[in-house]
């Protein structure tokens, strides 16, 4: 017991006495002492107080030798301090003041890395998730022989899955939604062309996405329920339309779950082609 109190004394008495250096560090007009400790903290990991006494000095060191290094630290602090908006920025602006610094590649990394890690689940706005794929994509541009390279490569793949899985929900909605018209703009015929355009889209810009047959399969469903709601001019067509669209599936992806769907649905639009 007697060790136990010993210790928590000695604790509390270093970290009295480590707040009241800082404090002295934060009054002090002293730049090279505020600069040194500063990366003292920095290397110590206490971010928190790194980035207070950077924030500052990145002004008054500007033009000086330890300009670039201060600016680089700030940066790192408010990354590990989880800041990542405020971080992705002042990485970026270091690559913009010192493109050829000691640190110019990892900044442009971490740009994407705190956009990456700022990037939202995917029913959610996607902006920070393209800022981080331009970030990424930009890293690798400047820097296709870095370590880093791999790294940036697979996040930014994972980041256009999740461009894909939102568009991949929003195709599900429209098609959940169906006959209701609501939400359908005189632009839009429906909820189900809806689904086709936004299916189509993704599929497009996403050439070898890994839920290629879901989209699909929304596709051939929405263009049969499309043919189902038709006026009497439209009707034959879509359901010849929508024959087709089910044996495009069927050979596409003979071994799907929704092969039986494709085929009720191709039995459906002969009765009426044929009648």
């Amino acid at each position: 017991m007697k060790i136990k109190f010993i210790i928590i004394a000695s604790l509390t008495l270093l970290l009295t006495g480590c707040a009241n250096e800082y404090n002295r560090v934060l009054k002090s007009t002293d730049l090279d002492y505020r600069y040194e400790y500063a990366k003292q903290c920095f290397a110590e990991g206490q971010f928190n107080h790194a980035e207070m006494l950077l924030q500052d000095l990145i002004t008054s060191k500007k033009g000086t030798e330890e300009a670039e290094e201060s600016l680089y630290m700030l940066a790192m602090s408010e990354f590990m301090n989880g800041d990542y908006e405020s971080a992705a920025a002042t990485f970026r602006k270091y690559f913009q003041s010192y493109p050829r610094g000691v640190y110019a590649e990892r900044a442009m990394f971490y740009v994407g890395q705190a956009l990456y890690q700022s990037a939202p689940e995917p029913r959610l706005d996607q902006t920070p998730t393209i800022g981080a794929i331009n970030a990424y994509q930009q890293f690798l541009d400047f820097f296709p022989s870095s370590e880093l390279y791999s790294t940036a490569q697979d996040r930014l793949f994972e980041l256009q899955d999740k461009l894909v899985m939102k568009e991949l929900l929003s195709a599900q909605l429209y098609y959940n939604l169906g006959g209701y018209f609501g939400n359908v703009s005189a632009s839009t015929e429906s909820n189900y062309a809806s689904c086709i355009i936004v299916a189509q889209n993704a599929l497009k810009n996403y050439p070898y996405m890994k839920w290629r047959e879901e989209f699909t399969a929304l596709i051939m469903k929405s263009k049969f329920e499309l043919a189902e709601n038709s006026t009497e001019d439209k009707r034959l067509e879509r359901y010849r339309d929508a024959e087709d669209e089910c044996y495009g599936f069927i050979n596409e992806f003979p071994d799907s779950k929704e092969i039986a769907t494709a085929e009720r649905l191709i039995a459906k639009c002969k009765k009426v082609v044929k009648d």
